[in-house]
């Protein structure tokens, strides 16, 4: 047994705070419960196959799933998106539980975390939702997508050249980045203009629902 399943952490919603039951609510709507089977098994199978550390467990809920969740708000409807570098799920599984119109198509390239994510998108009876084992660059040229999105997978000019050709030329990236991102938009000028990018704008996502909202780099093209 792992020392993370010993010191059992219990992040079921029934178990959250109030401000964490408002926020699920505001964002899930009827689909909290998948949200929460979500979170159940990032605690458990994500842990035990390695995807998240133990010390994450307390935070699921606010650092992760809500924290990528809020970012459905900058998606239209209907649109056909797809997540680079998926891993435990994050922001994919969780965008794809709070937009069940649109369609998500996850592009992960390590075959441990491919086998997780359909194992948890067959136990939640997802229909909207993709995997697909490989580098994005793999399948570039077999994709034309609306959005893409993609979360901890590199800074904003080596993300460019991973996300920009799955547009085929029109759509938006959609990235999730911390404090440093207005930097990273300094920092991609060339990559941005070789790519054929409008300017970006970091934006902030969530901010009526979290304590802390999501910072999002979008990045317009065609």
């Amino acid at each position: 047994m792992t020392e993370a399943n010993d010191e059992f952490v219990d992040v079921s919603l029934t178990s959250a705070s109030p401000e964490t039951k408002l926020a699920v609510d505001a964002v899930f709507g009827d689909a909290a419960e998948l949200a929460d089977q979500y979170v159940r098994h990032l605690s458990t199978t994500g842990i035990e196959w390695g995807l998240l550390g133990p010390r994450e467990v307390p935070r699921l809920w606010e650092r992760h799933v809500l924290n990528c969740a809020v970012v459905e708000e900058l998606i239209p409807q209907g649109a056909l998106v797809a997540d680079v570098g998926s891993g435990a799920g994050l922001p994919g599984l969780a965008l794809a539980i709070a937009r069940p119109e649109s369609q998500f198509i996850l592009i992960e390239p390590l075959e441990r975390r491919v086998a997780w994510i359909d194992m948890v998108v067959d136990d939640l009876g997802l229909t909207n939702v993709d995997v697909v084992r490989a580098r994005s660059e793999q399948v570039a040229g077999n994709l034309d997508v609306d959005i893409v999105t993609a979360r901890a997978v590199s800074a904003l000019k080596s993300l460019l050249p991973l996300t920009i050709p799955l547009l085929s030329g029109s759509g938006e990236l959609l990235a999730i980045k911390g404090r440093s991102a207005p930097d990273e938009v300094v920092s991609a000028q060339k990559a941005l203009k070789k790519y054929g990018c409008g300017q970006p704008e970091v934006l902030q996502a969530g901010a009526d629902v979290l304590v802390e909202a999501t910072t999002i780099v979008r990045v317009p093209v065609g």
